[in-house]
């Protein structure tokens, strides 16, 4: 496949200082021309590196979905966000190192009951074939899944398989057997996931109000996560640490996991 060269300005606006400044929040040198190989390679940086958080609604702060305030969040303020932003930047980042990115609505299985349209964005990259990425939903796979392949498809995180489902071309996505979401076929705009994510941010029904979450995976296969005032560390085998953190334990642990400077604690929900 033919990939034209990275141009100075991206249709995303990401200037080739921006694309730069991007890969050095991830911690990645250029990775080249765009290959299944390239992709995951930088997947799995941003999933090190950028965390899955809800901080800014207990922090007061509005969610901005617009392109530069989502760069301006994760790169220059080095913050992480939950799935429209992180998905969101990457999006801006994958179209600006050559990659035909489409974005996605789904809708989360809670149990086996499903969430409201637009509830999850995640991405389509076509390259020689479609592929899943997504960095915007905690505990999911560490690299990209075929989008045509039926059979079981391994990673670090689990056994992923992607079904067919209700012949309007949804597609459920399963992690060990579990169905974690329903996945549309149509590609939409940014802004088109504006009022799920005003929802998502300030009613008292979504499980981001209630509660408070910082997350990344860990080298070790495992994954490191703050909520509330606990410092919880899971391993691949199933092990599990909690650790009650005082406030001053909960600002270092912040910095220290996640790199995150805050000058006060998320308000947890009364």
């Amino acid at each position: 496949m033919n990939h034209a060269p990275h141009p100075e300005q991206p249709p995303t606006g990401l200037t080739a200082a921006q694309r730069s400044a991007y890969l050095d929040r991830i911690a990645l040198p250029d990775p080249g021309t765009p290959s299944p190989q390239a992709l995951a390679r930088i997947q799995l940086a941003h999933l090190r590196t950028v965390p899955f958080e809800n901080l800014s609604i207990h922090l007061g702060e509005h969610v901005d979905l617009d392109p530069a305030a989502l760069q301006e969040k994760v790169v220059a303020r080095r913050r992480g966000g939950f799935c429209y932003e992180l998905n969101g930047a990457f999006a801006q980042l994958l179209t600006s190192l050559g990659y035909r990115v489409s974005l996605l609505a789904a809708r989360v299985f809670d149990g086996e009951r499903l969430g409201p349209p637009f509830d999850h964005l995640a991405l389509r990259v076509d390259l020689d074939e479609p592929w899943l990425v997504d960095v915007g939903f905690g505990r999911f796979s560490r690299h990209p899944l075929r989008l045509d392949e039926r059979g079981e498809q391994a990673d670090p995180d689990g056994a992923f398989t992607v079904v067919p489902t209700g012949g309007h071309g949804d597609l459920d996505v399963l992690r060990d057997g579990t169905p974690q979401y329903r996945l549309g076929p149509r590609p939409y705009e940014l802004a088109d996931f504006a009022p799920t994510c005003w929802w998502q941010t300030t009613s008292p029904h979504s499980h981001f109000t209630r509660s408070t979450t910082c997350s990344l995976p860990t080298d070790d296969g495992g994954r490191v996560t703050i909520t509330g005032s606990r410092l919880i560390t899971t391993t691949p085998a199933g092990g599990r640490t909690e650790q009650a953190l005082t406030d001053d334990e909960a600002l270092t642990a912040y910095r220290t996991h996640f790199g995150i400077a805050l000058d006060r604690l998320p308000a947890l929900p009364g």
